[in-house]
């Protein structure tokens, strides 16, 4: 009985042993007492209870970053800002050009406030006319977002530095260009100016696509830097144009006081006929004072037809830069 309890007892631990082998763990070895029985002494080894955690964390990472190769499957928020920023810079590298060249605006929506407004005091910044600074910003934006888009900044920053300089940047823009807006509406009343708007548009799209990078909570910790930001964007501007009141910057490039011109050719029977027909039949001149067409186009009447007909003179007050056309178009008749 003895040796069966005894050999149940060893069939019991080889089941366990089998068992525990299945699990992982290690069999002992068989020892033989002084009687000649068998026994054997079962030693466990037991696994580290971090190598399950270590696993689940590993696909953890995985499930993540395929969660982030999905999200990058699609337009990141990066590739927006280069976008939007190569947009503006493309306008505002056209209307530089305009302004440098002093050549007329398109005006998308006709009337030529677009002109008015390119021409005016208020396109430039302590003497720096303001589409290069835009065309500077907008650059710099489009450049962050190319190089953020491609995790390869330059200077040694890294993508939180990287961010936060793409987060100023936006805002300073969309606070600028709310101040444009306002003096577009108060200062040049009843004009639209198709860039203006468009810029204003640009400014504030990339502002809240960096805002809705960050998320709520993050964007709180540094709401402090953006209203500095902003306030310090409008502050120089405000000075600006408070110092062009008193030193005009178009008034002393261009500044002409009406005067008349005198025409000194001879009439000849037949510009006199067509004069006085012009005139019967209600046509104006659209003209003025500094117009070189305008005066060759009375020289070519001569001074007795150039009498009989209807000129209107287009700057009645003189003329400086910025000044709106108070009737018609120079050299036009109507």
């Amino acid at each position: 009985m003895e040796k069966g309890e005894r050999g149940g007892h060893g069939g019991g631990i080889k089941g366990a042993s089998v068992a525990a082998e299945g699990l992982g763990w290690s069999r002992g070895c068989a020892v033989v007492d002084e009687n000649g029985w068998g026994r054997r002494v079962l030693i466990l080894r037991v696994k580290c209870l971090t190598e399950p955690n270590g696993e689940v964390e590993s696909e953890a990472e995985t499930s993540s970053s395929s969660s982030s190769s999905s999200g990058s499957a699609g337009i990141s928020t990066y590739s927006w800002c280069a976008g939007l920023g190569g947009i503006g810079f493309l306008e505002t590298s056209y209307l530089t050009y305009l302004k440098l060249t002093n050549s007329d605006a398109f005006c998308p929506i006709g009337g030529g406030s677009c002109g008015d407004v390119l021409n005016s005091d208020y396109a430039s910044v302590f003497g720096v006319p303001l589409p290069l600074i835009g065309m500077f910003a907008y650059g710099l934006v489009t450049i962050l977002g190319i190089q953020l888009a491609g995790k390869n900044l330059p200077l040694g920053l890294d993508e939180n530095n990287g961010r936060l300089i793409l987060l100023g940047s936006t805002t300073s823009m969309a606070a600028a260009s709310a101040y444009f807006l306002y003096i577009l509406s108060t200062k040049f009343a009843g004009a639209s100016c198709s860039y203006c708007l468009v810029s204003a548009l640009l400014s504030f799209s990339l502002l809240f696509a960096t805002i809705k990078d960050y998320g709520l909570q993050e964007i709180q910790k540094v709401i402090g830097l953006q209203l500095c930001l902003g306030g310090l964007a409008v502050a120089i501007l405000s000075t600006s144009y408070n110092m062009s009141q008193f030193f005009p910057i178009s008034s002393v490039e261009i500044d002409l006081p009406f005067s008349s011109t005198e025409v000194t050719t001879e009439s000849s029977p037949l510009t006199l006929a067509l004069a006085r027909h012009l005139h019967s039949a209600g046509a104006k001149m659209y003209g003025a004072f500094w117009c070189s067409h305008c005066l060759e186009q009375k020289q070519m009447f001569g001074r007795e037809a150039a009498k009989l007909l209807d000129v209107v003179e287009c700057f009645p007050d003189g003329y400086r830069k910025g000044t709106i056309i108070a009737k018609g178009m120079c050299g036009c008749w109507n």
